[in-house]
């Protein structure tokens, strides 16, 4: 199988104002674009620009938004990789398949989003083999990251930040932290999901103890009923005036 064929398919273009990120993280992401844009003029001077960044925290909060707004507003591509549907039974075909991935994204200077990045970088059991082999795809890892070209974006996300290799953690020179979003930003994300929908269905009831994600599916459903509702309401009137 071509390892390329692992790279998730998503032409999806996403603006940074649509990702709704509090302060202190909507700062870093826009310092990191800022260098990117201007890596040229940095490079004059001996300053590098931070390419290596761990978004990790809460499902559903926006990780991969950010990953994706992060390329349109490079104007880069984005290669998207679950490291799920990368990793073997054999180590050194993992390691393999990665080494060939982050290539491509150098090669392009892309934009690399490694999806549940624990999965490569934690510990499996006790047994002795098994945890020297993961340490060899972890000095893989830290090789690659080394390596990792300026003008290209690593970005790495996971919900278990906990489970990496403190030798990986150490590689990232921007770590973000994601938590469940606070009520006023639910409120603006509730807003912009329900400003397409009739006035009359827009007051459903709104739970704040979600994540992005989790309001989506929950506006979406409610709205889905209420619409069905209408519908049904609309075709019982015309059944009774026949």
């Amino acid at each position: 199988m071509n390892v390329y064929d692992l790279l998730i398919n998503d032409k999806e273009k996403v603006l940074l104002d649509e990702v709704l990120l509090d302060c202190e993280n909507q700062d870093q992401i826009k310092q990191l674009i800022r260098e990117h844009k201007h890596i040229n003029e940095l490079s004059k001077y001996g300053l590098p620009v931070n390419n290596k960044i761990l978004l990790h925290g809460s499902s559903g909060c926006g990780k991969t938004m950010t990953a994706k707004a992060i390329a349109s507003s490079l104007g880069k591509n984005i290669l998207i990789l679950n490291l799920s549907n990368i990793v073997c039974s054999r180590i050194g075909e993992t390691s393999k398949n990665l080494k060939q991935i982050f290539d491509k994204a150098g090669r392009e200077k892309s934009v690399l989003f490694l999806d549940e990045f624990d999965q490569v970088g934690k510990a499996r059991g006790n047994d002795e083999k098994d945890v020297g082999e993961m340490r060899r795809l972890v000095n893989t890892i830290i090789q690659l990251m080394d390596y990792f070209p300026e003008n290209a974006l690593l970005i790495c996300a996971t919900n278990h930040k906990e489970m990496i290799d403190t030798a990986l953690i150490r590689r990232f020179q921007i770590r973000i932290k994601y938590s469940l979003p606070n009520k006023e930003l639910l409120d603006s994300y509730y807003n912009k999901l329900l400003a397409v929908f009739p006035e009359n269905i827009q007051t459903i009831k709104r739970d704040y103890s979600l994540s992005f994600a989790e309001a989506k599916d929950y506006t979406y459903t409610l709205i889905k009923s209420m619409l069905l509702d209408e519908l049904e309401q609309q075709e019982k009137a015309m059944q009774y005036e026949q």
